[in-house]
């Protein structure tokens, strides 16, 4: 695919996830002091996730429900955007919309997995509101979430492969000889993916290489331990999504 600004950010790219927020007790995940955080500690993207409320609204949030970060057992596709910016959560953070998100942080570069069908559009309409095309890398784990969204984009934007294409281009790097693994990669730009799923290693130096010659840059997830970084670094993954992206910057 064409690349986007999104891919103009200094190697290794350095992904907060959810913001810079799980050593520390007073911020909440996702949370606009969470990306600040991670801002001043050297992150060069932030990896967060989208929902949708009932009134169509794109928010910054991983879990479906309110109960593990605020004590609410709502769902937040049950709640108009009013009533979700009347809740706060734990530390007393609100949810923060897409919209806000891209307005509060102008050059931020951010890492957006589509959670549900009902997010999908006012996921788009975010991206396209505040014309943040070059800045948003859009995954999903439903390869069909993921599709819908590029194709309601008028402009292009970085996106990732789902689970589903990155099993399919191990299977072929490793049994077909690479045969096929481009043409079935021609339309993502990254690989964000675990060291490993089950009996699979995507963290193989072949398995690396493979991809940058499609043109694809590999990202893994959720790394917190400096030495799996550095190791994982040196095998030439182009980036690390991290909840300690203050730990990855400072990095020897």
């Amino acid at each position: 695919m064409t690349r986007t600004g999104y891919f103009d950010a200094p190697y290794p790219r350095r992904f907060a996830h959810r913001g810079l927020s799980l050593h520390q007790g007073d911020i909440d995940e996702n949370s606009i002091a969470a990306i600040q955080a991670a801002i001043d500690q050297g992150a060069t993207h932030v990896e967060s996730d989208t929902h949708a409320t009932k009134d169509g609204t794109a928010v910054l949030f991983h879990d479906d429900d309110l109960a593990r970060v605020a004590g609410v057992p709502k769902q937040i596709s049950e709640l108009k955007i009013a009533e979700l910016r009347s809740i706060r959560l734990n530390h007393g953070s609100l949810i923060p919309t897409l919209g806000e998100v891209f307005e509060s942080f102008p050059d931020l570069y951010l890492n957006l997995d589509i959670k549900s069908e009902q997010a999908i559009a006012p996921t788009v309409r975010a991206i396209e509101d505040y014309r943040a095309h070059d800045r948003v890398l859009v995954s999903s784990f439903s390869e069909s979430r993921r599709a819908k969204a590029i194709a309601l984009l008028t402009k292009p934007v970085a996106t990732s492969a789902s689970m589903r294409t990155v099993v399919l281009a191990w299977a072929l790097h490793k049994f077909a000889f690479g045969i096929g693994f481009r043409s079935l990669t021609r339309n993502i730009d990254a690989f964000q993916i675990p060291p490993s799923r089950g009996p699979i290693r995507f963290a193989t130096t072949s398995f690396i290489n493979r991809a940058k010659s499609a043109n694809n840059e590999v990202h893994f997830w959720t790394i917190n331990d400096p030495e799996q970084m550095r190791a994982l670094i040196d095998l030439g993954a182009d980036g690390i999504v991290t909840d300690r992206v203050d730990v990855l910057s400072n990095l020897k």
